[in-house]
């Protein structure tokens, strides 16, 4: 189940026919998810570039979280490695595991690696201090990792994870420019475990305050002691300092759910672009284009917009579970959103076609 299967269109851009990160061209997603037992409930997600290295630029909106190697990518303007997302206890042996990868792909003794790992917090679900990820989770992810359709709710490093109260985890969601604004595709993926119930919003209506307690409990405090990770891809010909600039624009997508980048809550965004290749060449010069500034506002409308619905996304794929000690975290049931939505709205249904009625 998607948002837009329930009716619900956020914006006005229009998604990729995926709607997905996997929309832009060469990206690839793979996952490995742990569910074993009573206590254990993680994963990890790994998303690939088309190639090594990309214009890129992070964007931090709080800082109570984890997303390697950004210094670098700071500093240098480039992606360098494949990106993973996990727990927060398990970025180390995920980080390693993406350096052994490298190696085993041919990466000399003379080359380094700094890879991109990011993470949230499941604890309330996982046995966080388990560490039960390990390396072989990450090849298998690796190894699954397609450009099709991207699974989304309780997959991956978004296993364990709860967003504004309810069940969250793993969401992807995309957009298409029109053809006179370049035709650009671009895509997000997040990692969703942030955001209190009373705060949610979807589509400007007030979900989480439309939805008593008493009908889905909360799995713990109603605290915004959570984090979210966002991946954001496009073909557009972007420099690093407008990857930058796109990066930043997907903390308002987050807002726009009612996120609000908490002192406690990390949230941490990268985005890369594929316009340009051929960027790791060492002799001569390197010719790139550049989208003008006066021409990105699009860009920045899609990311907006598809880092809303990939929040979304993945509430409304999350299903119930039980984890660590019994905490349960409950799904955001469909009928229970269309009914906020349609209370909110003066109807029963959340689809467009009923609000122009």
């Amino acid at each position: 189940m998607r948002a837009r299967e329930l009716g619900i269109e956020i914006g006005t851009g229009t998604p990729g026919r995926l709607n997905a990160i996997t929309d832009v061209e060469g990206v690839r997603v793979g996952y490995t998810t742990l569910i074993e037992g009573d206590d254990v409930r993680t994963g990890v997600t790994v998303v690939l570039p088309p190639e090594q290295p990309l214009f890129a630029g992070p964007h931090r909106l709080n800082g109570n979280g984890e997303l390697t190697g950004l210094e670098w990518v700071r500093e240098s303007g480039m992606l360098t490695t494949h990106v993973a997302i996990t727990n927060t206890h398990s970025v180390g042996v995920v980080r390693d595991a993406l350096v052994q990868d490298a190696i085993e792909r041919g990466m000399s003794e003379d080359e380094w690696s700094l890879p991109v790992v990011g993470e949230t917090w499941d604890g309330l679900l996982n046995d966080i201090n388990g560490m039960h990820v390990r390396p072989e989770h990450v090849f298998t992810a690796l190894e699954a990792a397609a450009d099709g359709p991207v699974a989304e709710g309780n997959v991956g490093g978004g296993t364990g994870m709860i967003c504004h109260g309810f069940k969250g985890g793993t969401g992807t969601a995309s957009r298409v420019l029109k053809e006179e604004e370049g035709g650009y595709t671009l895509g997000v993926l997040v990692q969703a475990n942030h955001g209190r119930r009373d705060r949610l919003a979807i589509d400007g209506a007030p979900v989480g305050r439309s939805i008593p307690l008493e009908r889905v409990r909360l799995p713990g405090p109603d605290s915004p002691s959570g984090s979210i990770i966002g991946v954001v891809a496009t073909d557009a010909p972007l420099l690093p300092g407008q990857c930058a600039r796109l990066a930043q624009r997907a903390g308002l997508g987050v807002a726009r759910t009612g996120g609000a980048g908490e002192n406690s809550s990390g949230d941490i965004f990268l985005a890369f672009a594929t316009g340009n290749r051929d960027l790791g060449r060492t002799e001569g010069t390197v010719a790139v284009e550049m989208l003008p500034n006066d021409r990105i506002n699009p860009l920045f409308y899609a990311a907006i917009e598809a880092t809303e619905e990939a929040i979304v996304n993945a509430l409304v794929a999350a299903e119930t579970m039980t984890g660590r000690g019994g905490v349960t975290a409950y799904a955001l049931e469909p009928e229970l959103l269309l009914e906020a939505l349609g209370k909110r709205r003066g109807g029963t249904s959340a689809s467009k076609e009923a609000r122009s009625a």
